[in-house]
């Protein structure tokens, strides 16, 4: 069963149990599988499909942290909850230990020494971890092992 086929059988049994919340998250995944299906550039892919979930649940999480300082705590679970709804049908991200125990392969393979080889390491990181990892974290990790 593709993703495509997931995500309509997930809005039926949303719609079935009256779980709003969800099937409204269920309905922007839909919206964003069918711009990729319509996309001449994209197209449907596995790897258009992750990319293009990571950014709404980055789009979803930066909204529920405005909504936080503006103390719209009810926006800002609606924001939260559709992200993590999102976040299910994503690939599982890699643990902080995952994380630096690859790194620290690429800095060895990229031949890193130092604070000015960053870019080299995270264009290789950044094709390793490809809708695995947070690149926020990812960079924050190499500062930290390169540093």
């Amino acid at each position: 069963m593709n993703i495509e086929e997931t995500i309509n059988s997930e809005i039926k049994t949303a719609m079935l149990a009256k779980n709003s919340a969800r099937l409204e998250a269920l309905r922007a995944i839909k919206s964003v599988i069918l711009l990729l299906k319509t996309s001449p550039e994209e197209g449907l892919t596995e790897d258009s499909i992750n990319k293009a979930l990571q950014k709404e649940v980055k789009k979803r999480k930066e909204s529920a942290d405005i909504y936080k300082t503006q103390n719209r705590s009810d926006l800002q679970e609606v924001e939260l909850s559709q992200a993590a709804v999102m976040e299910e049908f994503l690939p599982k991200q890699l643990s902080e230990d995952d994380i630096k125990a690859e790194l620290s392969k690429i800095i060895a393979s990229v031949g890193a020494s130092g604070p000015s080889d960053l870019g080299k390491v995270m264009g290789a990181a950044s094709k390793a971890f490809a809708g695995r990892a947070d690149n926020k974290v990812v960079s924050a990790l190499v500062k930290q092992l390169l540093g």
